[in-house]
């Protein structure tokens, strides 16, 4: 399809409630929705980068910066064939995977439009409801989070995830146990411990964790090798998995038992997909990760989260979990069992709430060819 045109909104979202990790707590949230023109079509896309370089190096302005200056001169006026083809264009574009991600579900959004295809059919989904968990961030105190934790499972979430860091890990994690003996559990350090403060972690093998994710640095394999062979619980890895190329060493190694896939950061839902069938063959769980994100993202996360290997509930959540409003028409909700409907529209199955999108825009920038 030939590109005509690309719009860059870059947006800020008053989050619901605050979210807290180990690198820092947010009370709103920035992203750049992207829209691709062709054909008279539109595509949608969600780079979730946000404003500060916690998560990884790219922020909302690096993204918008290679957005603009790097691959739209490469993809405007040209004709784009398909997620393939848009990777090769871009890759020598080093790193920026969330600036590329975002570009890449809007081509899938487009393309399936014009195919009258849902993204889960293009991408080869076989479930048409996923099952999914809820991610609660550092609280005031053990207390304080149980009772938040006790509220998401009165609301009907089989699975939660809770944050730590050092000084607030065991023992937030052996509080929430006693509390529900029987709860599908897991915990994500977001990089914040080493090899050694890591060792601190141990008791955690006695809790009957579903996975302890991402505990040592966000560029690290060899480490988490080191430590998975001193855990029961498996190590999953987040942060460190950014292409397919990683999740190979990472399976080499044994470096981990379980892997999180966040189409962002590896660079897009064709990267996922090659990740996705790696770890199937070689019979690894592999689970759906989540950036926070409004119905766009949320909507491509739940037709990845619905191909065979995703095995574990997702970070994907319900919308009212992160936003009052949302800048889609479509809003998702739990099912009582604790899942979430996988869109049966064409292309992402969501459709843009214009007034929101124009409520929450911080800037919008639309680059045409000459």
């Amino acid at each position: 399809m030939k590109i005509e045109s690309i719009t860059l909104h870059h947006l800020r979202m008053p989050l619901a409630a605050p979210f807290e990790t180990s690198f820092g707590r947010e009370v709103e949230r920035e992203c750049v929705i992207i829209s691709l023109n062709a054909d008279g079509l539109t595509g949608y896309g969600e780079c979730v980068a946000t404003r500060d370089p916690g998560y990884n190096y790219e922020t909302t302005g690096t993204a918008l910066h290679i957005l603009k200056d790097f691959i739209a001169p490469l993809i405007l006026g040209r004709d784009v064939i398909n997620a393939a083809d848009f990777r090769q264009r871009v890759s020598r574009i080093r790193g920026h995977h969330l600036a590329k991600a975002g570009v890449e579900m809007a081509l899938w959004d487009l393309l399936g439009k014009r195919d009258q295809k849902s993204l889960r059919e293009m991408l080869g989904g076989t479930r048409e409801k996923v099952e999914v968990g809820v991610s609660v961030g550092l609280q005031e105190s053990p207390e304080v989070l149980v009772r938040t934790v006790r509220d998401y499972v009165e609301q009907g979430y089989a699975r939660v995830k809770i944050k730590i860091k050092p000084g607030r890990d065991v023992g937030d994690a052996s509080a929430v146990r006693r509390a529900f003996p029987n709860l599908r559990l897991q915990v994500d350090a977001n990089s914040a411990f080493t090899l050694e403060s890591a060792q601190s972690l141990k008791p955690l093998d006695d809790l009957n964790l579903l996975l302890i994710e991402q505990p040592l640095f966000e560029d690290d394999i060899w480490d988490h090798r080191k430590l998975q062979e001193q855990f029961r619980t498996p190590i999953c890895l987040d942060e460190s998995i950014v292409s397919a190329r990683h999740a190979r060493y990472a399976l080499e190694m044994n470096a981990c038992r379980i892997i999180n896939i966040k189409a962002g950061r590896v660079g897009g839902l064709s990267q996922a997909l090659e990740i996705h069938n790696m770890c199937r063959a070689q019979g690894i769980p592999v689970w759906c990760g989540g950036m926070l994100e409004t119905g766009v993202g949320r909507a491509s996360n739940l037709a990845l989260a619905s191909l065979p290997g995703f095995v574990l509930p997702g970070d994907i959540s319900a919308s009212d979990r992160y936003y009052h409003r949302d800048i889609t028409n479509e809003k998702f909700s739990l099912n009582a069992d604790s899942t979430i409907d996988v869109p049966r529209g064409v292309g992402l199955g969501v459709t843009i709430d214009e007034d929101a999108l124009k409520t929450f825009s911080l800037a919008r920038l639309e680059l045409k060819t000459n």
